[in-house]
């Protein structure tokens, strides 16, 4: 039997269109939804913040060995992690948040046998995409070296990064394994497999790096060992967890087929991550050109990392909201989506807010974590009022971001990401820090601009969503590629 492309109303949807009841007893239960769906979101981003934090865990703790190592080691460990994250890393990352649409969609419609093919398609698509990204890696000493990059640590750093190649291709299958569970709401498992892997990883870096002998290499090596654990212990969860019965079906060849359908939808996520997280790297080459570079890039070092840490709430969050969409709008219950990204809205503000007044009153001590300098302790003082502000609007862009995959519109916010950051964002810092002079804090201001600038366009197409057109277009997208279940 065909089934409709919209559901019947659930009980949420009822109560969400003031079906039954008066208007006191409206207000109670609409007070009691969203109090419900903040528990639901809550449950969804916490184990993912704590799992965000666990997996950057294990590249940080690989350059803290190479550090030991010596002067040279760390710069070119440090700037094959960089050039790593911004030509591989960020683009599967990218292309595996299409999940979040297709998966979370497919959940929420109850076709469930589509989760597996769509797991095993984003797998063998990321796969076939690592293979050209490791042949860059291959040449990245010679990049660098022709880039103008010192000579002796592109070529240690061209070194370090083709031990990091085996970790390129566990990375796309372990994003893949990640988004599959997430957007089924299994995040406890994912929370605790990358636990497990960041209490292995320093004993994996000494025995590779002390034990062994292999020095940097070894810790290049050890984060391909990490994400293998971190991949074996999902990928074991999946066949052998009751809760992945209905979703994980066996390998299928359909896995092959719809790989243009994937890709329009892969690569705008894909552009829509690659372009913020390259516009930070802008940042890092500016600072290298503004009066005493030293002191400007050590400051922005540490707002850089000061800023990702703090990123990790927000990020949860726009995981959770996007499980919460995608869900909804795949049951065929548009209201029940609107409500989950106004609650969302109101747990980014309040967690912007809240991480911002812990950056202002502790800004005089914050640099002391990083070094003893007193200039370097000051000038931290100074930036940290505007990373501060940036993260309100860095948190809200990350859930709008988040209501837009689980929309399946990421074509839209990768055109938004574009004009945000690269009409706006990037131009502006190089204005500030180079024509108005304000060096590193220039450079923050500039892309504060890109951050406000994608957050109001993320915001006014939020406003505008029709979400019932949203619920159909999911079901449209779910049955029009659905298959036969499996006997």
């Amino acid at each position: 039997m065909e089934e409709p492309l919209l559901s019947a109303p659930s009980t949420t949807e009822k109560l969400l269109h003031g079906v039954g009841g008066g208007k006191e007893e409206e207000e109670e239960e609409s007070l009691a939804l969203a109090v419900r769906e903040t528990k639901q979101q809550l449950y969804l981003a916490g184990p993912l913040v704590v799992g965000f934090l666990l997996q950057n865990l294990v590249q940080m703790v690989s350059v803290m060995f190479v550090g030991h190592l010596g002067e040279l080691a760390l710069a070119s460990a440090s700037l094959a992690t960089s050039f790593a994250g911004v030509t591989g890393f960020s683009l599967l990352a990218g292309m595996a948040c299409s999940l979040d649409t297709l998966c979370g969609q497919a959940f929420g419609a109850k076709q469930y046998y589509q989760l597996s093919v769509y797991k095993q398609r984003a797998m063998v698509v990321l796969t076939l995409v690592s293979i050209p990204v490791s042949v860059v890696w291959a040449y990245t000493g010679e990049i660098l070296a022709w880039c103008g990059q010192d000579p002796e640590i592109a070529a240690a750093a061209g070194i370090y990064i083709r031990w990091l190649i085996p970790a390129l291709f566990l990375f796309g299958a372990l994003q893949c394994h990640v988004r599959f569970l997430q957007t089924q709401n299994l995040v406890v498992p994912v929370m605790l497999s990358s636990g497990a892997t960041a209490l292995c990883h320093p004993a994996v870096c000494w025995l590779l790096v002390r034990a062994l002998g292999l020095g940097s290499n070894g810790a290049a090596l050890a984060n391909a060992i990490s994400y293998l654990a971190n991949l074996a212990f999902l990928a074991l969860y999946v066949r052998l967890s009751p809760s992945c019965k209905y979703s994980w079906t066996g390998f299928s060849a359909e896995a092959f087929r719809g790989v243009p359908d994937f890709l329009k939808l892969a690569v705008p996520s894909a552009v829509m991550v690659c372009m913020k997280w390259w516009s930070f790297e802008f940042l890092v080459m500016f600072s290298g050109l503004l009066p005493n570079p030293k002191l400007e890039t050590a400051v922005l070092s540490i707002c850089l990392n000061t800023n990702s840490f703090a990123f990790m709430v927000p990020l949860g969050l726009g995981g959770a909201v996007s499980t919460r969409v995608s869900n909804e709008l795949g049951a065929g219950h548009p209201r029940a989506a609107r409500l989950a990204t106004r609650v969302v809205a109101v747990l980014a503000l309040a967690a912007g807010v809240s991480e911002g007044v812990v950056m202002v009153l502790v800004r005089h001590q914050w640099g002391y974590a990083y070094s003893n300098e007193e200039e370097v302790v000051r000038y931290t003082a100074r930036m940290m009022p505007l990373i501060a502000v940036s993260l309100v609007f860095d948190g809200m862009q990350s859930v709008l971001s988040g209501v837009v995959r689980g929309c399946g519109r990421q074509k839209a916010g990768a055109y938004i990401n574009l004009a945000a950051y690269y009409l706006a964002g990037v131009p502006s810092a190089f204005v500030f820090a180079f024509v108005c002079r304000l060096g590193g804090m220039g450079l923050w201001l500039g892309i504060m601009c890109g951050l406000v600038v994608q957050m109001l366009l993320l915001l006014s197409i939020t406003l505008c969503t029709n979400w019932n057109n949203e619920a159909l277009k999911a079901k449209d997208r779910v049955f029009s590629s659905a298959l036969p279940p499996l006997d």
